[in-house]
């Protein structure tokens, strides 16, 4: 398998599995060699192209599945065997919800949540989404009243809320504790945040508008 610099890779090295990322490569007629940059006494190694493997690609689950798995970890003593006991016993709400996500979908979401206990994971970044209200406003020069587009902002540290037009803006105003760009979590979690809900358009969906 050919790898380019920066690649991560995996290799065996004095009889343990070792990870690297590539840094160099010489290549001839014969052979392709890479030169490993990686966590050891020597640090760094060149070795053939045969010798090196792709990683595993890590494991990916919701945060609230996260949460769960960092409050069951086998580095705090826990076993699988616990973790399976809480979440069929524990009426916790972290809990429940768990159950409840692994039910959405029993053999898959069952088999992550083990693998992800055994072989490590990362928690995938939750989606952000606009809030965009479609506000009353009358038109100076007809006298009539048109629809505008107007975005919830939301202060993070004193949860108060208002609206702007302009839904970039206070992105460059983080300090102050403002956001337009907001989790599912942190609109629902609003007074009338279900009504908020039903205005939240995906961040991503509105990055190509200028």
């Amino acid at each position: 398998m050919r790898f380019k610099e920066g690649d991560k890779v995996e290799f065996i090295w004095i009889g343990e599995l070792k990870q690297g990322v590539v840094t160099e490569i010489e290549e001839t007629k014969n052979a392709i060699s890479y030169q490993i940059k990686y966590s050891g006494e020597m640090g760094m190694t060149w070795l053939d192209e045969r010798d090196l493997l792709s990683p595993a690609p890590v494991l990916k689950v919701p945060k609230l599945v996260g949460d769960f798995l960092e409050n069951h970890s086998k580095e705090d003593g826990h076993t699988l065997h616990d973790l399976l006991c809480d979440l069929l016993t524990s009426r916790d709400s972290l809990d429940e919800n768990v159950y409840d996500w692994i039910m959405e979908n029993n053999n898959e979401n069952g088999e992550l949540l083990a693998r992800a206990w055994m072989d490590g994971y990362e928690v995938e970044k939750e989606p952000l989404y606009y809030v965009k209200l479609p506000i009353s406003k009358r038109n100076e020069a007809t006298d009539e009243l048109e629809i505008i587009n107007m975005c919830l902002l939301l202060n993070i540290q004193s949860h108060e809320t208002c609206i702007s037009g302009n839904y970039r803006w206070v992105d460059k105003l983080k300090r102050t504790g403002w956001r337009t760009k907001l989790t599912e979590a942190q609109i629902k979690d609003m007074p009338e945040g279900d009504a908020y809900w039903q205005f939240a358009v995906p961040v991503r969906d509105l990055e190509g508008e200028s």
